[in-house]
């Protein structure tokens, strides 16, 4: 049996972690931000610029590339920086997104408050989730 902190670090293993000011770099050269926060805290907390909000229980039919279902954008060589309130949550998606195929996939160290904190672009929250 495996535990929460074992499939974790599992997880963590497969990705290159990026850093607030990387990500913020690689959204202004094409990458995805992807922001799988709950409503209530994307309302509360605000979001980041650009981001697609995507329930966490809808993320893989909307980002596999092979789903009928996906995002317009999506394909297999999009990078793609999934982002959670702490980067716990969004480290376990990303690795999911990197098995459909999405290999730049990764997520976002310390998630959407480490973003806020280091004073990069946010905006009020409360936009509804990609359906």
């Amino acid at each position: 049996m495996m535990s929460i902190e074992d499939a974790l670090a599992a997880a963590r293993a497969t990705l290159t972690r990026v850093e607030p000011a990387a990500a913020h770099r690689m959204q202004a050269e094409g990458a995805l931000v992807v922001d799988i926060r709950p409503h209530a805290n994307r309302a509360e907390e605000g979001e980041i610029p650009g981001s697609v909000p995507v329930e966490r229980i809808h993320l893989e039919w909307r980002l596999d590339p092979a789903s009928e279902h996906r995002l317009p954008e999506v394909h297999a060589d999009l990078p793609v920086v999934v982002v959670c309130n702490e980067g716990y949550a969004s480290s376990l998606a990303a690795a999911d997104l990197k098995r459909l195929g999405l290999h730049q996939a990764t997520d976002l160290v310390g998630g959407y408050r480490a973003w806020r904190s280091a004073g990069l672009p946010v905006e009020p929250g409360g936009r509804p989730a990609v359906p």
